[in-house]
């Protein structure tokens, strides 16, 4: 099952916007057993952007979902790890087992993480009761 997350997060990457930087990620997570992919997209204005993780989220609260069950991510050849404000997106949809898969444009694995390996002490949900 890893494979079809991997092969979306590949083909997400390629239709990500980035004419700014050129540094394009992909993003595919699983939530009950539905794909949900998202690019990066970014804006002249920086701080508008959006990461391929959010992208991803977003299609999957859109699709009903609520669980990510695991997510693979794809930049360029050096692990493309999520940035602290999708590690906290993650958590607020992820538990902290949820394993994070960083792969390469060509689809090898360069590193999986759990999220609280990512996000340690992280702050979500269950503190708001």
């Amino acid at each position: 099952m890893i494979q079809e997350l991997i092969r979306e997060a590949l083909e997400a990457r390629s239709r990500a916007y980035a004419p700014y930087s050129r540094f394009q990620v992909g993003a595919a997570l699983r939530c009950e057993g539905i794909v949900h992919s998202g690019c990066n997209v970014e804006n002249a204005a920086y701080p508008l952007g959006t990461c391929a993780e959010a992208g991803a989220i977003a299609a999957m609260v859109r699709g009903g979902g609520r669980r990510i069950e695991e997510i693979v991510i794809v930049g360029e050849d050096a692990p493309c790890t999520p940035c602290g404000g999708c590690r906290q997106k993650l958590r607020e949809f992820g538990l902290p087992d949820l394993r994070i898969h960083m792969i390469s444009p060509k689809g090898d694995m360069l590193m999986t993480r759990t999220l609280s390996e990512l996000l340690p002490d992280a702050f979500g949900p269950d503190h708001l009761g």
